[in-house]
């Protein structure tokens, strides 16, 4: 499914979801505020607008993409778990704040399933592993190769501690032996335009932001992290079966609102 179908999906399953939420008005009476918990121009960010542009278009209201990164996406996060339940306001959910920091973060300052309800999935894709053009492996086992012969020397960047890529990037450590340094960054954008600079060499991104860095030739592009090829860069091969066998880290995003927001 292309990002222009999942979002017109997503939207239309809100809408049902959510038109109940304020049963005394005609809904939505002002403007929607969707929370993204990480920069604008990262994946996240990328597909919320794409749903906030088909969800204004079905309820012929203002949806407002309201961008609120740090601590891993837990800062934005909690201010929709925080928020009133009447459906004014919703968050573009991602696997890290919503499944992976609990795991990672001392003290979480909300409960993502006491604090939160899901309303759809939105989108579920891989990664793309993709280094700047002055690192000289042009395959994953050429990367491997010369990590393995420069120990602690290469780094990947992330969009923060906990955070899909930075897993991604953990689990090619572990599954490769070798030690790239984790540099974590406040979102995949900012993440991103490092690689591009060149202050960081590898990194494990959402295929939205980085593909088009690909075509353009500033970035290279070495697999997907899906178990199978992806159809949005076919020539592309897989972790798995480029060099290790069994690799596969997928990201997730999905629409959430406050606990107790009406659904009927």
């Amino acid at each position: 499914m292309s990002l222009r179908a999942a979002a017109s999906l997503s939207a239309a399953l809100a809408v049902s979801a959510l038109h109940a939420a304020a049963a005394a008005e005609a809904y939505p009476a002002k403007p929607v505020r969707f929370v993204v918990a990480f920069p604008p121009g990262g994946g996240t960010d990328i597909i919320a607008r794409s749903i906030a542009q088909k969800l204004a278009e079905r309820v012929a209201q203002q949806v407002v993409v309201d961008n609120r990164p740090g601590a891993g996406g837990n800062i934005g996060t909690d201010i929709v778990a925080k928020s009133a339940p009447d459906g004014y306001t919703l968050l573009m959910g991602s696997a890290g704040p919503l499944a992976i920091n609990a795991s990672l973060f001392g003290k979480m300052p909300f409960d993502p399933i006491k604090d939160l309800a899901p309303v759809t999935l939105a989108a579920s894709t891989p990664n793309v592993l993709v280094v700047h053009p002055s690192l000289s492996a042009r395959t994953v086992k050429e990367l491997i190769a010369l990590a393995r012969a420069r120990p602690g020397e290469i780094n990947f960047a992330s969009s923060g501690h906990g955070t899909p890529a930075h897993l991604a990037g953990e689990l090619f450590n572990s599954m490769a032996g070798v030690k790239l340094v984790h540099v974590p960054y406040k979102g995949a954008a900012p993440a991103l335009a490092d690689l591009l600079g060149g202050q960081v060499q590898l990194m494990f991104s959402t295929m939205p932001p980085a593909l088009p860095h690909v075509e353009d030739g500033k970035l290279r592009a070495l697999a997907v992290t899906s178990r199978k090829r992806s159809p949005a860069a076919p020539d592309l091969p897989t972790l798995d079966e480029a060099a290790l066998a069994g690799f596969e880290a997928i990201t997730w995003h999905g629409v959430v609102v406050p606990a107790g927001t009406p659904t009927t």
